[in-house]
């Protein structure tokens, strides 16, 4: 027995216009959906830019530590020619290194860079400049994040 199914509103089907979206309706859905990610995706880039500055400030913080380490049990700072290497291996004629004082390894920067190791500093004459180059790659700039201006 075949029962007839009811139609929406008791309407007829039409089969001469189709049921799907138009043209026009599919190319203003993709302008709005382009306006809407114009405006989104800068505020996550510079929220991701951001991140990056802060991971850099927080490595040159853990250098520093393990650098002050090294200074407490080798009675100096490591030379510019030893750079933060020493943090890993004990230079030659080094008495009471106790390292290595970085368990990962010397890292890089956010942006895939060596930080950069200065002894005596530039800008900290009695101590030692450490530094990225920050996310272009190039000294100066006013993007580079350093242990003389950070907070």
């Amino acid at each position: 027995m075949n029962i007839p199914r009811k139609r929406a509103l008791n309407r007829p089907v039409d089969r001469t216009t189709g049921g799907g979206f138009t043209l026009i309706e599919l190319l203003l859905v993709l302008v709005i959906l382009a306006a809407l990610a114009a405006i989104v995706v800068p505020k996550f880039t510079k929220r991701s830019e951001q991140a990056k500055i802060t991971a850099a400030g927080t490595d040159i913080a853990n250098i520093e530590v393990a650098l002050d380490a090294f200074e407490v049990d080798c009675s100096r700072h490591p030379t510019a020619e030893e750079g933060i290497r020493a943090l890993l291996e004990q230079p030659a004629n080094t008495d009471g290194w106790r390292g290595p004082y970085l368990k990962k390894g010397l890292p890089k920067d956010p942006w895939g860079n060596y930080y950069v190791y200065r002894c005596p500093g530039q800008h900290n004459t009695t101590g030692y400049d450490l530094y990225s180059f920050g996310p272009d790659g190039q000294d100066g700039g006013g993007d580079d994040i350093d242990n003389w201006s950070q907070p």
